[in-house]
Order: C-alpha cells, then structure tokens, then sequence
C-alpha cells in the first residue's frame, strides 16, 4: 500500500502537480474546501481521509510535537523547508516516502525532507 498524501495551501502547485504526474494519490487543501483553514483542523482532516500532511509551514512542526506530547493520534506530517529543497528534489523524496512506506510508518511521527 502506498501513502496518500494531504497539501496544505501553502505547498507550491508545481509539487503536487509533479506527484500526480508519478501516480501519487495528493489532494490539496484547497481542493478539499478547505483554504484559510486552521493548521490544527487540516491535520484533524488529513487524518480523517487517513493521509499524510505534506507541508512547508513549521507551525505543523509544533502542532505535531503537542499531539505527540499529549498521545493524540495523527496520520503523520512530512516536513520540508523552503529554502533547503528544489522543487524537483521534494517531489522526488515525497515519492520515493508515498511508494516505499506503508500508512502506519508515519503515524504520529514527522518525516523531514530532503531524505
């Protein structure tokens, strides 16, 4: 089983594009109707749909280490700066994540990229 992976509205259209191109099930949150959405009510809904949030925005990074704290549960978050990656490089390791892992390797756990 491959991952399917969740845009905040901050992540360029080129790298979801690019995913999709690869046959990588992404849904973006503006897709979803979920633009201007809180950070904390689009990681409740990628858990919802059981996808992994793929973001650029570090205030993911603390809303995961307070649920990681608190034991509340969550699909994952995959994290990438961005100034340390290209485009080409995120799409390539967020494939590489969605194609290898299974759905439980990232729960409750932040992947960050580049790998």
């Amino acid at each position: 089983m491959t991952i399917a992976l969740y845009m905040d509205e901050n992540v360029p259209l080129p790298i979801a594009n690019g995913l999709r191109q690869r046959d990588v099930d992404v849904l973006r949150a503006q897709e979803d109707n979920h633009q201007n959405t809180p950070d904390p009510i689009i990681l409740d809904r990628a858990t919802d749909l059981q996808r992994v949030v793929f973001t650029q925005d570090e205030d993911f990074l603390a809303i995961a280490n307070s649920r990681q704290q608190e034991a509340v549960n969550f699909a994952g978050v995959i994290y990438a700066h961005q100034q340390n990656i290209t485009f080409g490089d995120c799409i390539r390791d967020l494939e590489i994540v969605a194609k290898v892992s299974e759905p439980e390797d990232l729960v409750n756990r932040v992947q960050y990229l580049p790998l």
